[in-house]
Formats: structure tokens, sequence, C-alpha cells
């Protein structure tokens, strides 16, 4: 009997997975930055998929939806992330996932947005902070994004 009931599960994940873990996207160009950030991410037993650009990151999108989506601005020769934002919310299929943006653009350019950072045109995500940030306000705007997506 145990054997048949074992042989019915429905949770088996893949490979290092974590059952019932929530599933974060890092779409990324720099791979320190990815290595890093996945690191804390699974501090707290998150599933952690990654991409190095747009493109791979919305395949990434068609294989598995996340729960949520950690973005750079900057990638390749442009604002690849502002592109990759904008495209996943016109797409049904995406429009609800969660995007924190991380980036250095204020370091690195001296640019910071005027106002009101996050526009449903502009910058179409749900939160948006400065690379360096701690390790800890990290974690808690990633949960509080995955309990967004939850209600």
């Amino acid at each position: 009997m145990n054997e048949l009931a074992i042989g019915c599960r429905n949770d088996i994940v893949a490979k290092g997975e974590k059952m019932d873990a929530p599933t974060i996207l890092i779409i990324d160009d720099d791979p320190d930055f990815v290595v890093i950030t996945k690191a804390i991410l699974e501090t707290k037993q998150y599933n952690v998929e990654f991409a190095y650009s747009p493109d791979e990151g919305f395949a990434k999108l068609e294989e598995h939806t996340p729960d949520a989506i950690i973005l750079d601005v900057m990638m390749g020769k442009g604002a690849g992330g502002f592109v990759f934002a904008r495209k996943m919310r016109k797409d049904p299929r995406f429009a609800k996932i969660p995007v924190l943006m991380l980036t250095g653009m204020r370091e690195q350019t001296g640019f910071d947005f005027p106002g009101e950072r996050i526009h449903d045109k502009f910058l179409p995500v749900d939160d948006y902070v400065e690379k360096g940030v701690e390790p800890s306000v990290l974690l808690e705007k990633i949960e509080q994004l995955t309990k967004k997506k939850g209600n």
C-alpha cells in the first residue's frame, strides 16, 4: 500500500528545486551579480532561475512562469530591461508577474527618475531599487512581491 501511495505522488519536482517554494527569475547580463543574488535568494529557500539577456529571459518565461522577476535595466547596448518589462506587461500570460527592477543606472550615469519612479508606461514594474541593495532589503522586497502575486 505504501509503495502505491509513493508512486502516485504529484509533488515531484525538478532536481534541486524546493517544493512549494516561490521561483524567482533573475534577468541580468552581469554573471557575478546573478551568482550573488542567487546565493542570497537561496538562503530563504527560493528556487532561482536566471537569464543573461532579455531574449533569454523571455524564453525562460515561455518555459516556466516564475513567481517574481528581478530585472536589470541596462543590458547589452541599451536599456533592454525597459523593453523587456514593456513587452512582458503587454502579454496577458505574463502581465501579472511581479517585477523588481535592480539597476546601477544612477551610480553609472548620475541620472535618477524624478518624481514617481514607477509608471505604467515608462517603467512598468512593481518596485525599483539600486544595485548594491542590502541582502535583507532585497529579501524583504521579494517576499512582498511573491505575497502580492499570491493575492
